[in-house]
């Protein structure tokens, strides 16, 4: 049977993709808040400059190498459908991608790919060269993500019925909204660019490397969650049933998880934080991606306590390790996705609109084994990349920044502009804003030493 345009699965779908665009300002607010007053700026261009680079490279390669006509046994797709190239007729010719078209479908896996690049940005924060990083978005979307996105997503057939799509879809890897392609991905380059680029300067230490900005982190995590039911939901490709069970699942998942965080902080730490909650219902949110239309809500509940204590135990790894994962996106991200990924091998309902028979349902460890697989060829591939791409960076252009301006700031240092004027920032007004721009870390030195030098003779003569 022919599929007919739906104006309500397409409305769905266009704002499920706005959604998904929101959570990257969102992510922006999250980190932001997350760094140093002096480094926020930084850390929130990051995202944006995600949402810039990405969203070109997308409509003109990234769409094709994801979805389009199979090349490699499932590794990649060609560029057949380079810079959106015969699918852009709006008439009686319209191509569709179910009962949406395609360009609709076009969008919405876009601004996945976006909030993928923008994640790993939160491993770095504080002492990444803006330049360098926006190189590292460029290669990692092509090298990465694309081929990735095609593994996972891509269910393309034949006109005779044949499976032409990725090879992890093919294998029957369940990954409803993206626990591998996006968040063990994105995890897994956070752990690898972590390493590059070293520990910051106090790492472990340093008093000041708390969250500057704790309403920053709570609104962004309330916009990361808004928009994760376009995330979630929207995967549905269709106003309908489907779409229904995974927003409950995006719901009751993360409230279960920030529960699970906070209990363990109270155990652990004696309070329970604001941070916390934040940090838990983000796990929630990653852990039930995959998963959400694969359980019950039931076990969606029992996941997102798992994924909420698990993670909160894990970010604390870096301290034991050594790797300076500066945002926990190793141990929300990497781990909540493979928490979540598993999961589906042990309670997936064959029920459930993903299908899939877990070991609790009789399935037994057949299932499992695939999502294992998923996980693992994913963190391996993007870990292995994301460290060479990221050795090759740091090694001709430089990733991190000098000590010097690491102290100083990266906002003043890259941007010529701090996020808050006056006595906020610890000196004069002087500090907010460099009328000159920051041409080099000699003259970003030079201009913060007079601008302490002013602070010290306002405080003598109010002496």
């Amino acid at each position: 049977m022919t599929p007919t345009l739906s104006a309500g699965d397409t409305a769905w779908v266009l704002a499920s993709a706005a959604l998904v665009l929101l959570m990257t300002p969102g992510l922006a607010f999250f980190y932001g808040g997350m760094t140093r007053a002096k480094s926020v700026l930084n850390m929130m261009m990051m995202s944006f400059g995600a949402i810039a680079l990405v969203g070109v490279l997308w409509t003109l390669v990234g769409y094709s190498m994801s979805f389009g006509s199979d090349w490699f046994g499932g590794l990649v797709g060609n560029l057949d459908k380079f810079a959106l190239h015969g699918i852009l007729a709006t008439g009686n010719g319209m191509q569709l991608a179910g009962t949406i078209p395609e360009l609709a479908f076009v969008g919405f896996q876009g601004v996945f790919a976006i909030i993928t690049v923008a994640l790993i940005s939160g491993s770095i924060a504080d002492r990444a060269k803006f330049g360098a990083w926006m190189v590292f978005a460029f290669f990692f979307s092509i090298l990465v993500y694309f081929p990735v996105a095609h593994w996972v997503f891509d269910a393309n057939k034949d006109a005779n019925g044949n499976f032409i799509g990725g090879w992890l879809n093919g294998l029957g890897v369940i990954d409803f909204a993206g626990g591998t392609a996006v968040h063990i991905n994105a995890g897994a380059a956070g752990l690898a660019l972590a390493l590059i680029l070293g520990r910051r300067n106090g790492f472990g230490k340093d008093p000041n490397h708390r969250p500057h900005n704790l309403p920053f982190v709570m609104l962004g995590a309330g916009l990361l969650w808004f928009g994760w039911f376009g995330f979630n939901a929207g995967s549905a490709l269709g106003a309908n049933g489907v779409a229904a069970f995974a927003w409950i699942n995006t719901l009751v998942a993360p409230c279960a998880a920030v529960l699970g965080w906070l209990v363990v902080e109270k155990l652990r730490d004696g309070h329970a934080t604001s941070l916390g909650a934040a940090s838990g219902a983000v796990a929630g949110l990653v852990a039930i991606t995959p998963a959400c239309a694969a359980v019950s809500p039931l076990w969606a509940i029992v996941l997102g306590v798992l994924a909420g204590a698990v993670c909160a135990l894990a970010v604390g790894l870096k301290y034991r390790f050594g790797y300076d994962d500066s945002l926990d996106v190793v141990g929300v991200h990497l781990v909540g996705g493979i928490i979540g990924t598993l999961f589906i091998g042990l309670a997936a309902n064959p029920g459930a609109p993903s299908g899939g028979q877990g070991l609790f349902y009789g399935g037994g460890f057949e299932l499992l084994g695939k999502q294992a697989l998923g996980a693992g060829s994913v963190l391996v591939y993007s870990f292995a990349l994301s460290l060479a791409i990221g050795w090759i960076i740091s090694k001709t252009m430089g990733f991190r920044v000098s000590s010097e301006a690491e102290e100083a700031g990266v906002d003043i240092a890259l941007h010529a502009e701090t996020a808050y004027s006056g006595n906020s920032m610890g000196g004069s007004s002087g500090s907010a804003f460099h009328p000159l721009g920051a041409k080099n870390e000699a003259e970003v030195a030079a201009f913060n030493a007079d601008d302490l030098l002013t602070e010290a003779a306002r405080k003598k003569v109010q002496a």
